[in-house]
């Protein structure tokens, strides 16, 4: 048998913080107004599911926004980054502003039979030269030459780097 979990409502609300529901439920922000109007229906003791359906929004997203209030409050309204709270990095800063370095040698000259890099002879030779702890992905090194260097423009955008191109005259 199929065990359930206990239903997820939000904690009571303040005077103050049903004060500032009402008035998300006024805002021209349909980010806001959303919000209010979960944490609204569950404090009436609506379910997850059922307040999703009434917002044509996920059950899922339901939750995140009442396990939010129940740590965050009113901080629940504010649109936080939709970036991953982590990013995992293969490369580190240094190790990213070498790869300019590399680029600007032809790849004989570490050792590659071909005159032109491409994105695999690039992620071979960082590895060997021990820029990275693995083997890269070709999704992951252009991921890498995307990486915006406060010192200098990323390696993909120098006149005369392309990677697998011609080089400009």
């Amino acid at each position: 048998m199929r065990c359930m979990k206990a239903p997820l409502f939000v904690r009571a609300l303040t005077d103050e913080e049903q004060q500032q529901i009402q008035a998300g439920l006024r805002s021209s922000d349909a980010f806001v107004l959303r919000r209010c109007q979960i944490v609204l229906a569950s404090a009436r003791g609506e379910r997850a599911i059922v307040i999703a359906h009434q917002l044509s929004c996920n059950d899922q997203t339901v939750r995140n926004v009442i396990k939010k209030w129940n740590t965050d409050g009113l901080g629940v309204l504010q649109a936080g980054s939709s970036r991953p709270p982590r990013l995992r990095t293969v490369m580190d800063e240094r190790a990213i502003q070498q790869v300019p370095a590399i680029l600007h040698r032809p790849p004989r000259d570490v050792g590659k039979e071909q005159s032109l890099w491409s994105l695999e002879a690039l992620v071979q030779v960082c590895f060997e030269q021990e820029l990275t702890g693995r083997v890269l992905t070709i999704e992951g090194m252009r991921k890498i030459l995307r990486h915006p260097l406060e010192t200098s423009e990323a390696p993909h955008q120098q006149p005369g780097c392309p990677i697998g191109g011609k080089k400009s005259p």
